[in-house]
């Protein structure tokens, strides 16, 4: 199947420019990598499980679980993420399969997996009818009382980076940012290329009601980043074992905060496939 028919080809031609690869190894990526990994963590069977790592990129997170000895599927619609999922699946003893596809029809037979991870879909789907159908497809290929864990970005993100660099003053980037804080709908101005591709971004309660709406059980939802990152010296603590130590504490203490979510970046809801009797 060709990957142009899976997203659209703004989201192709930003994955083909930027390299998935390299930003989780250098600057927030490294922490993100490691934050995200120690969230997973909390989901994550203690026994051998079936995980589906959709919008895995280019598989570490994948590369990580079949570390663990789980048997890991990765999903992704960008073809150049794929060559580099697979090189790193050849190397590894436990391997993890690699397939192109996206999120609203999933190549798995119903009640297959343990857990299932929602790495780029709910973001990179503008219309709610089409994360609907990305939740409805990890909830039919989901065991009974697997778990989904979703990331997503949240309304504020672009203005908290615009209030904290001055981008806020540039026309263009403010109206981007009143449109992501209204409506959600994140649309790149063109003299902002590095600016992600086309996504929506959520308000917490929203995420929410998304999943709940499919009779999903809610669980909890984290913050990735939280607050730490409005340090401005937050590059330079972070790499300070001391100082990282103090800001990983204030991400913990307040990970569930519903009130300090909106300061966080991204976020993860975990949620549950149990029928209805049991709730």
């Amino acid at each position: 199947m060709n990957s142009k028919q899976l997203i659209s080809r703004d989201i192709e031609v930003f994955y083909n420019k930027a390299s998935e690869e390299t930003r989780l190894e250098k600057g927030m990526g490294i922490f993100e990598f490691e934050r995200i990994k120690s969230l997973i963590e909390k989901y994550i069977p203690s026994t051998s499980s079936r995980i589906i790592d959709i919008g895995g990129g280019t598989g570490k997170y994948s590369e990580w679980l079949a570390k663990k000895g789980h048997q890991v599927h990765l999903v992704d619609p960008v073809s150049k993420h794929l060559i580099t999922a697979k090189n790193r699946a050849s190397k590894l003893k436990n391997k993890f399969s690699v397939h192109l596809g996206e999120s609203r029809k999933l190549e798995f037979p119903s009640d297959f997996a343990d857990l299932i991870i929602l790495h780029g879909p709910l973001y990179h789907l503008q219309k709610g009818e089409d994360r609907d159908l990305t939740i409805s497809e990890a909830k039919r290929v989901l065991k009974k009382n697997g778990i989904i864990l979703g990331f997503a970005i949240n309304y504020t993100a672009s203005t908290l980076v615009g209030l904290l660099n001055g981008l806020i003053h540039k026309k263009a980037f403010f109206e981007m940012c009143k449109e992501e804080l209204t409506t959600g709908i994140h649309n790149p101005p063109d003299d902002f290329p590095w600016v992600l591709a086309e996504a929506f971004y959520h308000k917490p309660e929203q995420l929410k009601n998304e999943f709940t709406n499919q009779e999903l059980t809610y669980l909890n939802t984290y913050a990735v980043e939280g607050m730490a990152w409005l340090d401005k010296d937050y590059f330079a603590n972070m790499l300070n074992n001391k100082r990282k130590q103090t800001l990983s504490e204030l991400i913990e203490a307040t990970e569930n905060d519903s009130y300090l979510l909106p300061f966080s970046p991204h976020m993860m809801i975990a949620v549950k496939k149990q029928t209805n009797h049991e709730k």
